[in-house]
């Protein structure tokens, strides 16, 4: 029997994740991916919080990994009520136990690029098309498998690329997806999120950082939530010198064009966000805002209802990350979910390595599903809570609508990021 083949559809973290994971099961991966390049460590990207157990993954497949040099910790969640008039801020809820890192986007993704074993390649430049997957229970020994079409960008022609098992990592408006479930939506949540990441290189004494780090002393090892009316925002460093920050606002879901929930926004869109923080924010976060270079708008989504599948056609196609479970970025999941998707996917993998490919492949994603869709589940519709609760949104049957100003201690208890079922880490099919 040769090498098993996966074909993994997007190069993001979730799919370089898969990549990882599957080759540590002794397959052979090919991964298709659009962008021409990988993602290097700086430019504009993004935060992200890694909780222990995805910390102890990534450690797997990153040699090296240096939690010191390559994050920061975030020890304390802070949740803090803003007056917008008084530009005052008091403390909600204070929990030091929280024990995520802060990473950026771009050094997780070339961290995880750099290391792929051998057995990895990956296809830059080349944007996925369509795929065909013989119908089957897979329960035969057939090895009929998947063939995937792409085209290679640089030069518009087509290939195909052969594999037992298609791996969709392809983002929350997954195609592939979308071919199994065609009537499964995205919900759009009620509010987008400016957000900005702050290079204070060579300007660790100026206005804005003095600014900044007196109205929030523990940057570098806290995670701010500020609450005001009907808003929330947070705060965050991260490694070489950058901080993060993003701030959410309710409003009608945008109009948006192509695939991705990222919206293009204008010079006058900036400076109307910056006039509205100098109100809403403190002046040392205002004033953040105003200096940070390209914000962007990311229209907020999730699954209107938890995925009801992870893989299909006889265990020939699964599905990973916000493929299979979009979610909104409270609880800081989306990654987190990725990484472990990942890890039982490959060990669902490795524990069938040695029946026949089809059989194998039908038990090994019959039990990713069932270990993953009932914590994947359970975490979106609580990130959806959660984030309706900052928001100041409706939250339950009965019109309940969490407001910073009035609220009871029992009601800020419920802010709490370890709320998130299965806070401590998710099962692991070993």
């Amino acid at each position: 029997m040769g090498k098993r083949v996966a074909v993994v559809v997007g190069g993001s973290v979730a799919g370089l994740a898969c990549a990882h994971a599957v080759a540590e099961a002794g397959w052979e991966v090919v991964v298709v991916e659009k962008a021409a390049v990988p993602a290097g460590g700086n430019g504009t990207g993004a935060g992200l919080g890694l909780d222990a157990q995805s910390m102890e993954v990534l450690a797997r497949w990153i040699p090296g990994w240096g939690l010191d040099a390559a994050t920061l910790p975030l020890a304390v969640d802070l949740n803090r009520a803003t007056d917008s008039e008084a530009k005052a801020a008091r403390t909600l809820t204070r929990d030091e136990g929280f024990n995520f890192r802060a990473a950026h986007w771009g050094d997780l993704h070339r961290r995880l690029h750099e290391a792929l074993p051998a057995a990895v390649t990956v296809l830059w430049g080349h944007q996925f098309l369509s795929f065909e997957a013989p119908d089957g229970d897979g329960d035969g020994d057939d090895e009929h498998g998947v063939v995937a079409t792409a085209r290679v960008l640089r030069t518009g022609e087509t290939v195909e690329i052969a594999g037992d098992l298609l791996v969709a990592a392809d983002g929350c408006t997954s195609s592939i997806r979308r071919r199994f479930l065609p009537d499964f939506n995205l919900r759009y949540s009620g509010y987008s999120a400016w957000r900005g990441v702050f290079d204070f290189t060579g300007k660790e004494s100026c206005t804005t950082m003095s600014g900044i780090r007196k109205a929030y002393p523990e940057l570098g090892n806290c995670l701010y939530f500020d609450l005001a009316y009907k808003t929330h925002a947070v705060l965050y460093e991260l490694p070489n010198n950058r901080l993060n920050w993003i701030w959410y606002i309710n409003g009608a879901e945008p109009v948006l064009t192509g695939s991705s929930v990222t919206m293009k926004v204008s010079d006058a869109m900036v400076e109307e966000m910056r006039e509205e923080a100098k109100r809403v924010w403190g002046p040392e976060l205002a004033r953040l805002m105003r200096e940070t270079v390209e914000p962007f708008v990311n229209v907020i989504y999730d699954a209107g209802e938890p995925t009801p599948r992870l893989s299909w056609a006889g265990g020939r196609v699964a599905l990973v990350g916000d493929a299979a479970h979009a979610t909104t970025p409270h609880g800081l999941r989306s990654t987190n979910m990725s990484v472990v998707d990942a890890r039982v996917l490959g060990c669902c993998l490795a524990r069938y390595c040695r029946e026949p490919c089809a059989r194998s492949r039908a038990r090994a994603l019959a039990e990713y599903e069932a270990a993953r869709l009932p914590v994947v589940a359970a975490q979106v519709l609580h990130a959806r809570r959660l984030g309706r609760l900052k928001q100041g949104l409706v939250v339950g049957s009965h019109g309940e609508v969490f407001d910073a100003r009035t609220a009871t201690e029992e009601e800020v208890s419920q802010l709490r990021q370890s709320s998130m079922p299965y806070f401590s880490g998710a099962p692991i099919v070993e």
